[in-house]
């Protein structure tokens, strides 16, 4: 039995922001990162959350930083590694939390791809190219790319997210941290992978932000997670099509069927939807880490 949806975070007096998911809470030089069951979906935050979905990212989000051969911000799951308010709710956020290192965060996200789809299947069916790099023609939706490709996007708190060439992030970022950043995320999806595989499990593509201590850069943020990658069951993989797969996509499906026009507040989620998507997150994380979601 899960417990309810808590989707919404409470820290009386301790500076706060909060995006589509996770609510930061900043403590001087760590952050309290609250990952809530919020789901969104074409922009929208929905009414409804999904229960346990923090969890399962907080949890996969451990998983990964402790395989990953790469520096990163996490410093404890523990809540109370913070001076928590007196009277907080420790329980709700068990499980949930992590208590991180501030860094000065770049201001891109830095997208792999190893298949052709979402956005960049788009792109390919108008000019072939996916981020502006050309791929061979004659490429089918979900196909295996020869070799993964560094897309970078914009980041947005509100919105979506905008592709953008290499080029682009050189401007924004500055050549020699665009390409430590690329070399980085190449490395990290080639590692994160092959794990995958192992678990029969295909990573389709994913994100991941980096940020700067000194002159260190590390991994912050999610990471390979069902809201951050695309992760597909090897055993059904057919490409020249959409796959199924372990993430919102069944949430993304039900509201394309409500005549929701996407411009107003979205509809509540009904009870099944709720309880599909949860377990798909969940079987994403036993699959991943190997062991049972508590």
């Amino acid at each position: 039995m899960s417990r309810p949806a808590l989707t919404q975070s409470t820290l009386p007096g301790i500076p706060k922001r909060s995006g589509k998911v996770r609510d930061v809470y900043d403590f001087g030089d760590r952050l309290l990162i609250v990952a809530t069951d919020r789901i969104s979906a074409f922009d929208w935050v929905l009414p409804t959350g999904i229960p346990d979905k923090g969890r399962v990212l907080t949890q996969l989000s451990h998983m990964w930083f402790g395989r990953l051969q790469t520096p990163h911000h996490l410093l404890s799951t523990d809540p109370t590694a913070v001076p928590l308010p007196p009277g907080t709710d420790v329980d709700a956020l068990t499980g949930r939390s992590m208590v991180c290192r501030k860094t000065q965060v770049f201001p891109v996200e830095c997208v792999v791809r190893g298949y052709l789809s979402g956005s960049g299947w788009k792109e390919y069916q108008k000019s072939q190219t996916v981020c502006g790099i050309p791929l061979p023609p004659g490429l089918r939706e979900s196909d295996r790319l020869a070799e993964p490709i560094f897309t970078p996007a914009t980041k947005a708190e509100q919105g979506h997210d905008e592709n953008i060439p290499f080029e682009t992030m050189c401007q924004i970022v500055g050549q020699a941290a665009a390409e430590e950043l690329r070399r980085l995320s190449l490395a990290i999806y080639q590692q994160a992978s092959e794990h995958a595989a192992a678990c029969g499990i295909i990573l389709a593509d994913t994100k991941f932000e980096f940020g700067r201590v000194g002159e260190e850069i590390i991994l912050i943020d999610e990471v390979l997670t069902p809201d951050s990658s695309r992760f597909w069951p090897a055993d059904q993989y057919a490409p020249g099509r959409g796959q199924p797969s372990y993430d919102k996509q069944f949430v993304r499906d039900w509201l394309e069927t409500t005549g929701w026009d996407k411009n107003s507040p979205p509809p509540a989620l009904p009870a099944d939807v709720v309880a599909h998507t949860r377990s798909k997150y969940i079987e994403a994380y036993e699959k991943l880490a190997g062991q049972r979601f508590a």
